[in-house]
Order: structure tokens, then sequence, then C-alpha cells
């Protein structure tokens, strides 16, 4: 055996440790991806499911002043009504009374239209909010992936430090919008 296998076998097997100790880095890349996988994942329903909730409270809404729009309406039809001379009294009477009951219970219907639109509305802030949250532990997570990916390119582990540091600041992040109520 020459001088230079020798040497070739040395390289050769400070190399394979290299890579060796290069595997962790690799593993920890792979989990991030994953994290980062559902992590968006969570993040575009959580977009869908507010976008969904603010639809439905703009449909809510405009019941809500459908109904404000007509009580108004025969408010305005009563009121005409008792000032104007009318030659069948009886019958002016009784569609005072009428609308006078339709005023009434549009009334209430409003209140409830009010606190189902109120409610969505909540519920669209607080989808926005774990929107957010997502959306912040998705880029931690990305900047993370990529510092780390680093790591296998320098060969200096304080990337992937780095790296874990920023990845469990963004899974922090994401989890964190699940407490949002």
């Amino acid at each position: 055996m020459s001088a230079s296998d020798v040497q070739e076998l040395k390289e050769h097997a400070e190399h394979g440790a290299s890579e060796e100790a290069m595997r962790p880095v690799a593993f920890t890349m792979s989990v991030l991806a994953v994290v980062l996988a559902v992590t968006t994942v969570m993040g575009e329903r959580t977009h869908a499911d507010a976008i969904i909730d603010q639809n439905l409270a703009t449909d809510q809404w405009n019941d809500y002043q459908a109904h404000k729009i007509r009580s108004n309406d025969e408010e305005l039809v009563t009121s005409l009504m008792s000032v104007v001379a009318l030659s069948d009294k009886e019958a002016a009477a009784k569609k005072v009374k009428a609308y006078t009951d339709q005023i009434k219970k549009s009334t209430g219907e409003q209140s409830q239209l009010q606190a189902e639109g109120n409610a969505l509305q909540a519920k669209v802030k607080v989808g926005e909010a774990q929107s957010d949250r997502y959306d912040l532990g998705e880029v931690l997570l990305e900047i993370g992936l990529v510092i780390t990916s680093v790591t296998l390119l320098t060969r200096s582990r304080i990337y992937w430090y780095l790296g874990m540091v920023s990845s469990a600041l963004g899974v922090a992040a994401a989890i964190s919008a699940l407490f949002i109520k």
C-alpha cells in the first residue's frame, strides 16, 4: 500500500465521520419540514374558516338591515294612516293594528339577528387572530429550516442550534393559536 492510498483511505474515513455527524441535522430538517407543512395547512384552513364566517356575518347583517328597513317602513305607514282622514276608519284601524303587531314581531327578530351577527363577528376576530399566529409560526419555522440547512453547508453546528431556536419559537407561536378563544 502506497502513501497515496493511505492518504485516500484517511480522507474517506474523515468524510464518512463528517456525514455521520450531520445525520441528526438532516433528521431535524425532515421533522421541521413536516411541522412546517402541518402549520401551513392549519393556517390556511383557519384563514378559509375566517373568510366563511365573515361571509356569514355579512349575510346576517344584511338580513338585520332588511328587517330594520321593513320595520321603519311599517312605522311610517302606521304614522301616516293615523294622521290621514280615511273613509273606512274600521279598516284603517285593523291595518294599523296589523302593522303595529308586525313591528313588535320584527323588533324581536332584529334583536336576535343583531345578537347572531355580533357572535359571528366575534368568531371572525378569533379566526383572524389564530391565522396570524399560524402565519407567525410558519415564518419562524421556515427561517429555522433555512438556518438549519446552512449547517450542512458550513459543517458548523451553531447554525443547527440557531435553527432549532427559531423553529421552537415557530412551534410555540403555532400552538398558541389553539389557545385563542
